[in-house]
């Protein structure tokens, strides 16, 4: 299985740099995984298409302003880290660029210098790990010198830092934001609610792995990054009832999909647990834990493509996509949506 199986053509254009003002205004294209029929729609009626009983799950993650920018000590060189995953004691796995710049022992300096991360790892691709020095409230001084870490791809300003958050996001700790759930609002969520939908939550801080590009040929030699994941009980309740009973588990998102199917994968079951995933899933994994998803349109030759593709089909994924670039759907983090299920 090639990497190039999964490359489509993507006018600049269409990639969506700003997000819309109404975040339930999105396009939503709907993807039968069984006959490849398509249907349009828009996101604020995803509840003409949910059923009561239907379990909707969201991944209540919230980003870091994990993007910040220094000063290298020694040559006063601009040095920009962004924040992967906390590793205890004061120490963080980053993307550091140029990671060249950065070896053991080199000290960055942010803002008036109330931070300063020292280099004490590195690692391939640009990971370096730093130990961070600081006085007071990590996250209060992250919040005052770190920026939204938008993807590479976005290249306008974003107003309002809250747009890159999901309305229910809560357990702070990703480095980019699970995008399928930007969708939703309050009312929109309420609405579900009332339709006899049951919501229910999980974490999986998005890391590295969500968003690496796969730089191999060959799918199958991909590794995955880890990424922290915690499922709590009430979730694992409502699940195993639904699973029992026969009802629709709906994911929102490829991260929340890699967690309940890492979590079944492991235990067989639906099963309480925190741990790290870095589960790969593409064409041919049997999928145990969903019977539908919803999610954003991806770039091409990622992972999470491959996750789509593995869900539905690589034929009427890719079918999809093209029918979406003909109909100057928006696409990426800030852009529209899918919802692939059996009609």
């Amino acid at each position: 299985m090639k990497t190039s199986d999964f490359d489509y053509h993507l006018p600049e254009e269409l990639i969506a740099q700003t997000p819309l003002s109404d975040r339930s205004a999105s396009r939503l294209l709907l993807v039968d995984r069984a006959s490849s029929h398509l249907k349009h729609d828009i996101f604020k009626n995803i509840t003409d298409y949910l059923m009561s009983g239907d379990v909707l799950v969201l991944n209540d993650t919230k980003v870091l302003p994990a993007r910040l920018l220094g000063i290298k000590k020694e040559t006063n060189a601009v040095i920009e880290i962004l924040l992967l995953t906390e590793l205890g004691k004061n120490i963080w796995e980053t993307l550091a660029k140029p990671a060249k710049r950065v070896k053991i022992g080199t000290e960055i300096v942010f803002g008036d210098g109330s931070l300063i991360a020292k280099c004490i790892q590195e690692g391939e691709e640009g990971i370096r790990h730093f130990e961070m020095i600081y006085k007071g409230i990590f996250l209060e001084i992250l919040d005052r010198l770190g920026e939204m870490p938008l993807p590479p791809y976005i290249h306008e300003r974003l107003e309002d830092p809250d747009r890159y958050q999901t309305v229910y996001s809560k357990s702070i700790g990703s480095a980019a934001a699970p995008t399928a759930g930007l969708h939703f609002t309050n009312a929109l969520l309420d609405s579900i609610k009332q339709k006899g939908v049951i919501i229910c939550t999980l974490t999986l801080h998005v890391g590295l792995g969500t968003f690496r590009p796969v730089a191999v040929d060959d799918v199958l030699k991909h590794k995955m990054h880890s990424e922290f994941y915690r499922v709590e009980q009430n979730t694992i309740d409502i699940l195993k009832d639904a699973k029992k009973e026969k009802r629709r588990i709906i994911s929102v998102g490829t991260t929340t999909t890699r967690t309940l199917e890492a979590i079944y994968q492991k235990y067989g079951d639906f099963a309480q647990d925190s741990g790290w995933t870095d589960i790969f899933i593409y064409p041919g994994y049997k999928f145990k834990a969903i019977d539908a998803l919803i999610t954003n349109f991806h770039l091409p030759k990622s992972t999470l493509i491959m996750l789509v593709s593995a869900f539905a089909s690589k034929e009427i994924i890719m079918n999809a996509y093209e029918v979406a670039v003909k109909e100057n759907y928006r696409f990426f983090s800030f852009g529209d949506s899918m919802f692939i299920y059996d009609f």
